[in-house]
């Protein structure tokens, strides 16, 4: 999948010139956690929920005790940037620029990554420098619950659901098939032989979750870990 596949549309944009007031209300209001800077048409930043934290009208700006005082002395004075965050009344002083941002073709799997490697919730996605759309975590959970096969009874034979589970657990490095073996009686299946851990045990019980017609799961192996040899 890809960023156009999964993409809110309808984007709510502020201008430079948004009151700060306005865009709290407006996060708030949309149930949104960031929103994009748009001027002339491009985007030139984003206000996010971060971005609002340190507000004096809060009591939440940043604190300069006496070490910091001491600083001042001694170095460029830090408190300048500090101050404009937490007292600047317009979206043009407290949006974060730089803005990371994807084109419509973007993997889903990369977009994730962004996601996680950024800390970020949401990411623009831009056509010819203009916004189009914006990719969230709100999205992405929405696109794995259409994704999501429903839950149906489905009859299987034993064989059918061996070799299909077979198949999968092939395909895993931790499945440790020279010390492992599946069987199946009636739609329950019995796994059989070592395990390395208990990661690995929980893997291959996803694995058989997800194999139609399987009607229950008993592990029958050990965690070498655990063995008494291992000791």
């Amino acid at each position: 999948m890809r960023a156009k596949d999964v993409m809110s549309t309808r984007v709510t944009s502020v201008s430079p010139e948004t009151p700060v007031r306005e865009i709290a209300a407006l996060l708030r209001r949309e149930r949104i956690s960031a929103v994009p800077v748009i001027e002339h048409g491009r985007l030139v930043g984003l206000v996010s929920e971060a971005d609002l934290l340190r507000r004096h009208e809060l009591g939440t700006e940043r604190s300069h005790g006496a070490g910091a005082r001491l600083l001042r002395f001694i170095a460029a004075d830090p408190s300048p940037d500090d101050y404009v965050k937490s007292h600047a009344t317009r979206a043009r002083h407290v949006m974060t620029r730089g803005v990371v941002s994807v084109a419509e073709e973007t993997p889903l799997a990369e977009i994730v990554r962004l996601l996680e490697s950024r800390r970020i919730r949401r990411v623009p996605v831009v056509r010819d420098g203009r916004v189009v759309g914006i990719v969230s975590r709100a999205d992405i959970v929405r696109a794995l619950a259409a994704t999501l096969p429903q839950e149906r009874a489905e009859s299987c034979d034993d064989e059918a659901i061996r070799s299909r589970l077979l198949a999968e657990l092939g395909r895993q490095r931790w499945w440790r098939a020279p010390v492992s073996d599946v069987s199946v009686s009636q739609g329950v299946v019995h796994l059989w032989g070592l395990t390395e851990t208990r990661a690995e045990r929980l893997a291959a019980h996803v694995a058989a979750e997800n194999v139609p017609g399987v009607r229950g799961i008993e592990d029958h192996r050990i965690v070498f870990a655990e063995a008494p040899w291992s000791l």
